[in-house]
């Protein structure tokens, strides 16, 4: 099988040797990341929150529960305790899930952006197909097997800006990303890694899935679409940056996105939940004001929400 490739980051240093530079310190800055100071807090207004309204609630992570108009959306569903085959403690949740996999709404459709353990587990797609068999996994190109193999068949995969119409009820366009996939040392990159914007009743929901930054992808999705209701972007998981950048953003990345796809709203994804980085768990929000004050974007246009916060958007 041929294996994919991000097409404007061609070097992305993913090896076990790169690994093991990074866990010795190869690709540690000369001077210290800044700590959040002791006092601070993200400064945004709260919202009023309208339950007639499109709402979004963090789940953690890259897991979202998106409502428009009754329809239900999750996005890279992930419940387990620990983001990896067997349980490692290094690897172990830090904020259980706000809400149950049994208290769940009746689900529609799951965006699935890439096939990594901290995205893809497979006890919780056990779980929501037991609770949820009629609803339609999306998913990148090859990874339909994997969930054939465990007896799943609602299954759709597309391809960087395919478009896919889910009974009338929504249009939903795969979009490019800069990440990589696997699931072992034998499967890398052999299926696709993939951004989401679904469509449905005027309102338009962008999910980045996991990714770095360039600036062309992103530029593109801004100039195929002409803007973002809510943007689900990551803001976590990105020192050292000599190692994480290729595939995952830093805030000021996030930042870079927003603008570049006209989000009206977006809010903060792949932090606080798994500890997978350098940086502390509480930083995040703190670099996130950073970056929104240096590149003068407004505060309450971009929120680093807590897990089980519901907004409207």
């Amino acid at each position: 099988m041929n294996r994919f490739f991000n097409p404007h980051c061609p070097d992305m240093k993913r090896s076990l040797w790169n690994f093991f530079l990074w866990k010795i310190g190869h690709y540690d800055a000369s001077t210290p990341h800044p700590l959040p100071p002791k006092d601070f807090s993200y400064p945004a207004l709260t919202q009023t929150f309208d339950p007639s309204s499109p709402s979004a609630i963090w789940i953690g992570h890259a897991t979202f529960l998106i409502e428009i108009d009754g329809f239900h959306i999750l996005t890279d569903p992930v419940w387990d305790e620990h983001c990896s085959p067997i349980p490692i403690r290094a690897l172990k949740r830090k904020h259980e899930a706000p809400i149950a996999l049994g208290d769940l709404p009746p689900i529609d459709c799951v965006l699935l952006s890439h096939n990594h353990y901290d995205h893809l587990d497979a006890k919780t797609v056990a779980h929501l197909h037991s609770f949820h068999p009629n609803l339609e996994w999306i998913v990148p190109i090859g990874l339909k097997r994997w969930f054939h193999r465990r007896g799943i068949e609602q299954v759709t995969e597309v391809n960087w800006w395919q478009a896919h119409e889910i009974l009338g009820q929504a249009k939903i366009t795969a979009v490019p990303s800069q990440h990589f996939s696997g699931r072992s040392l034998w499967d890398k990159n052999k299926s696709l890694w993939n951004g989401y914007v679904l469509e449905r009743n005027g309102k338009r929901l962008y999910f980045t899935g996991d990714t770095g930054y360039n600036t062309i992808d992103f530029k593109a999705i801004g100039s195929h679409f002409p803007h973002m209701d809510l943007s689900l972007i990551p803001i976590g998981t990105y020192l050292p940056r000599a190692f994480m950048s290729p595939v995952h953003c830093s805030p000021w990345d996030a930042v870079e996105i927003h603008k570049d796809v006209k989000s009206r709203f977006s809010l903060g994804m792949h932090w606080k939940t798994f500890r997978l980085s350098e940086e502390p768990l509480d930083s995040p929000p703190y670099d996130l004001f950073c970056a929104m004050q240096e590149k003068n974007v407004p505060f309450e246009t971009f929120l680093p929400i807590e897990p089980g916060t519901q907004v409207n958007w």
